[in-house]
């Protein structure tokens, strides 16, 4: 008899086949085999929300085969992720198979692991437990939560928006984020602010410039410039008129004039100098989120790569054994956690590494710890590490595909980095008068260095930075600066008074919008990489140049939820939904009631909107503006391809003009053009006019002549159409760009080709023309093209 053990995938299924040897059978579910339906009464809030699971259609096949492994079998091992949603799908399997039958008399155990390897998983195996129901529910919970908003908000966003569309808990409140951000980045007003550098050069220095530099303006110093290596450096004004400087002191040009000129040729005399060493520690080993940011932020992946990276790591690869042949392990830790432990034996062996890789210098007198950011993070897990740091990445690179290796080396640099030592950084601040050597000169001008005097964890990682604005940057580490001391006197080489302007706050990139969600403590390691992905497929935003930008229904979308629903896309409401959920999962609180809590609120303002907000109050804005056709209203709407501008008086007035998407630039109002052709309906000239598809002739008298054709006139083939007898075939292009031929008599006639007709009787069934037909194995041929006819010809009859 054989104990089963079930796992989610089956890669994840052979790896640890091989660790449990015989007595043991290693069964995939495939991921989830039971869920809710999407239906009506799959969650029933006046039965105690209950809740109707169904095996999905695609598991029924791997639940027969779970149940077929599991007869007879000395026992079950339900070895599923170590989360709410692995616990979850333990208990899936558990129900599903009574269902089935086939657990007569068969103990049932949990086993929990948070890496694949072979001593993992066989202290798993002896320390098996029960299933946690306080998980359990929690999970059950979620889903709940997920489809009692999904199934009641989204039907209401068919009938007030446009059909499709769907709300969540979580990807609303994203989605509110990066409107949010467009909003105010489409509202900012740039303020104009200058700065006034100086640069300077202790004497000798100055003097071996003298002659090579001139006005006012800086030169770039030559690379290495200054006796012994030392160049020239940059001094920022700091003090004028005997007053401290901030970013906005220097509104505009003629105060940044007024300051050079009190300034300029003057003396610089050195009249303190600071000089501090700073430790900077190493960041905390990864967990989900801080890997999704890094990973992004260095590599350029999106979440939902890393995360099929990461789970590819989890799960196994294969490398050389010691024995010359194979072996498949898991390289590195659970990858979905919210944990920054590390075990005890993995620290040891990190420190281990250190010393013998990098030397005594380099590790810390004691282990580091770090202690979790995250509210309610679950500390039993470890952090993402290797499980063997000694799989160094030069090691593995041979073996591992190009994407896997990057995210294996990021990981294992990051982890071996976070026990390392601090590294040292001396800093230098140096005050320097102008015109006076007295510490309180009207004018001062600031000047600031730092050198590296031992790189510690440097040596093997730094951690990436989001883009923020330009006047919120604190000071770059600088260059170093030459021996300063005290009374010392300088030399001005050139003055460079710059104007300035504020930015707006950067737009979301999937770094900074996972770090802002976790911020405010919306959504858990398993939700990050779903909620952007959903955004994305359902067109509420795009990802351009790594950066999120609201479309226009997302914007629609967003401003519904928000008028109508703001408590449900609050970020605290949701934030404080998730410690709930928590609670729930440590045993704290029933899931029933917090349900019940969210639900009567929630339906209640459901059927309230139904009936009290229209689709044109959502979908229709007035702008103020006048038709330029009528002289009637115009409105922005909401189209299937996003907003435009459309006349109030529809359909006696059609005139629209598109409207430039969140991030693009509005094009300037083209000039009327007038063609040289004529209507043919009417006489008067056409106009170039530009739609959606391309420029297009429509006729000057309009309203009153609605003639429109296209620019350029189609191409006659001159081949009569055997369908009407009266038109010929005209090539024509779809509007994907794609070339076909269309009887010249349409809308009377729609006979229509893809190949192009060719003046040549069919010698088979006698009809009037063949088609020109290019495929990749034959090349060009002549094809018959009516139809049950197989006459085909190379071109030229061969």
């Amino acid at each position: 008899m054989t104990a089963i053990v079930v796992v989610e995938s089956p890669a994840k299924a052979k790896t640890i086949n091989k660790f449990l040897g015989p007595g043991y059978e290693v069964v995939a579910t495939y991921g989830h085999i039971r869920d809710l339906p999407s239906k009506s009464g799959s969650v029933d809030p006046d039965d105690g929300f209950r809740m109707e699971y169904e095996v999905t259609k695609d598991s029924a096949k791997h639940v027969a085969a779970l149940a077929k492994a599991v007869r007879g079998a000395k026992s079950l091992l339900l070895a599923t992720d170590p989360d709410r949603e692995g616990e979850a799908i333990s208990w899936h399997v558990l129900e599903a198979l009574k269902g089935e039958k086939g657990l007569d008399g068969i103990p049932v155990k949990r086993v929990v692991f948070h890496e694949i390897t072979k001593r993992a998983i066989q202290e798993a195996v002896e320390n098996a437990r029960d299933l946690d129901m306080d998980l359990v529910n929690a999970q059950q919970a979620r889903r709940a939560l997920d489809y009692l908003v999904g199934f009641n908000l989204s039907p209401l966003l068919w009938k007030k928006v446009r059909y499709g569309l769907s709300a969540g808990r979580v990807q609303s409140v994203a989605l509110r984020l990066i409107c949010e951000r467009e909003e105010a980045i489409q509202g900012f007003k740039p303020q104009e602010y200058w700065s006034v550098t100086v640069e300077v050069a202790k004497e000798a220095e100055a003097a071996k410039g003298a002659g090579k530099r001139g006005g006012r303006k800086r030169e770039e110093a030559p690379e290495g410039g200054g006796e012994g290596g030392v160049r020239p450096f940059l001094a920022h004004l700091a003090v004028a008129e005997g007053e401290k400087l901030d970013k906005f002191s220097i509104p505009d040009e003629a105060a940044a004039s007024r300051f050079v000129a009190a300034i300029e040729g003057k003396p610089i005399f050195v009249v303190s100098r600071e000089k501090k060493r700073v430790k900077r520690n190493p960041s905390p080993p990864f967990i989900t989120s801080t890997l999704q940011q890094e990973a992004s932020r260095k590599l350029g992946y999106s979440a939902k790569q890393t995360m099929a990276l990461a789970q590819m790591l989890y799960e196994g690869q294969e490398l050389p054994a010691a024995d010359g042949g194979s072996e498949v392990a898991g390289l590195i830790t659970y990858m979905r956690t919210d944990s920054v432990n590390l075990a005890q034996e993995a620290v040891e062996a990190l420190r281990a590494l250190v010393k013998e890789r990098y030397g005594e210098e380099y590790l810390p007198d004691s282990p580091r710890r770090y202690k979790s950011s995250a509210k309610n993070a679950q500390e039993a897990h470890e952090a993402i590490r290797p499980t063997d740091v000694t799989n160094t990445p030069e090691k593995l690179r041979r073996h591992l595909k190009p994407d896997l290796f990057r995210l294996y080396e990021l990981i294992w640099k990051r982890t071996v980095a976070c026990q390392m030592a601090s590294a040292q950084i001396d800093q230098v601040a140096a005050v320097l008068a102008v015109g006076e050597p007295s510490a309180e000169a009207p004018y001062r001008l600031r000047a600031t260095g730092s050198s590296m005097v031992f790189p510690g964890f440097m040596e093997v990682y730094s951690e990436g930075r989001d883009e923020v604005s330009a006047q919120d940057r604190g000071e770059e580490d600088a260059a170093m600066l030459p021996p300063l001391t005290e009374g010392e006197s300088l030399r001005q080489l050139g003055i460079d008074p710059r104007q300035h302007f504020t930015e707006p706050p950067p737009r979301y990139t999937e770094a900074s919008l996972v770090k802002t969600l976790e911020h405010y403590g919306i959504g858990r390691p398993s939700t990050y990489a779903p909620t952007m992905s959903t955004l994305q497929e359902r067109g509420y935003v795009r990802l351009d140049k790594r950066k999120f930008y609201p479309e226009d229904v997302g914007l629609v979308v967003n401003r519904f939820l928000v008028g109508h629903f703001e408590k449900y896309v609050d970020y605290h409401f949701t934030a404080h939904l998730e410690d709930d959920l928590d609670a729930v999962s440590r045993g704290e609180k029933a899931w029933q009631p917090l349900l019940k809590s969210f639900w009567t609120p929630f339906v209640r303002q459901i059927q309230e909107k139904d009936e009290t907000t229209s689709k044109a109050e959502l979908t229709t804005e007035a702008t103020g503006e006048k038709c330029p056709e009528c002289q009637g209203d115009l409105f922005i709407k909401l189209g299937r391809f996003g907003r435009f501008k459309a006349c109030g008086n529809y359909p006696e007035c059609r005139f629209t003009e598109n409207l430039p998407r969140s991030g693009e630039v509005a094009a300037e109002p083209a000039e009327v053009v007038v063609s040289d052709q004529l209507c043919d309906k009417c006489g008067k000239p056409m106009l170039v006019k530009k739609g959606r598809f391309g420029p297009y002739l429509a006729c000057s008298g309009y309203p009153e002549c609605r003639n429109n054709q296209p620019l350029v006139k189609p191409v006659d083939t001159g081949v009569p159409c055997p369908e009407c007898g009266k038109g010929t075939f005209l090539e024509k292009k779809s509007r994907r760009g794609k070339l076909f031929y269309s009887c010249s008599a349409y809308p009377g006639c729609k006979k229509a080709l893809w190949n192009k007709p060719v003046v040549r009787p069919c010698p088979l069934c006698r009809a009037p023309f063949l088609t020109l037909k290019v495929t990749k194995s034959r090349g060009e041929e002549l094809v018959c093209a009516t139809e049950g006819c197989k006459h085909r010809e190379g071109v030229g009859g061969t």
